[in-house]
């Protein structure tokens, strides 16, 4: 399921990326070009490691990068979901401590991807309402525009996973 087909007024982002925080970048499958035509947002070796929320094939990264992958729905997550982003956010963190560019994304570059990025700012000590700022800011002001996520991120993960887990 992914958000943006149930609101079709969300507009495709503006560029296959974006640098939120010196080496962290959020993206997606798809952007508007200059042309205003959608066109593929394909990964060759630009990162060190990617991390894909939404895989279609022929959208890299290049053999020899770093690619984790762990589909998630643009909706509610199980209690398994959440500790998948939780252990991405980590695995972010731990490449920017060493230095890598590291690039997170979805189909758009604003939910999946955004709840992984905000996490592993969080991580970092930012608050939620300041991760998600910042996302919004350096990425489209569509970015998170999930309320679920939203919601997930000021709780915090590790308590909606618990709460996910008491439910299932």
């Amino acid at each position: 399921m992914r958000t943006r087909g149930k609101q079709p007024d969300v507009p495709a982002p503006d560029s296959p990326w974006s640098e939120i925080v010196p080496g962290l970048w959020m993206g997606g499958h798809e952007f508007r070009g200059r042309a205003g035509q959608l066109e593929l947002a394909v990964v060759r070796d630009e990162f060190d490691l990617v991390q894909t929320l939404l895989r279609l094939p022929g959208h890299g990264p290049d053999p020899g990068v770093e690619h984790h992958v762990w589909p998630i729905p643009d909706g509610p997550l199980d209690g398994t979901q959440l500790a998948g982003v939780m252990r991405l956010a980590q695995a972010v963190c731990d490449a920017l401590e060493q230095g890598r560019r590291v690039l997170v994304r979805c189909y758009s570059g604003y939910n999946r991807s955004g709840l992984v990025v905000a996490h592993a700012l969080i991580r970092q000590g930012r608050s939620a309402d300041e991760a998600i700022r910042l996302i919004r800011a350096h990425r489209s002001p569509w970015a998170l525009h999930n309320k679920l996520f939203v919601a997930y991120l000021r709780a915090g993960l590790s308590t909606a996973r618990l709460l996910e887990e008491l439910t299932e």
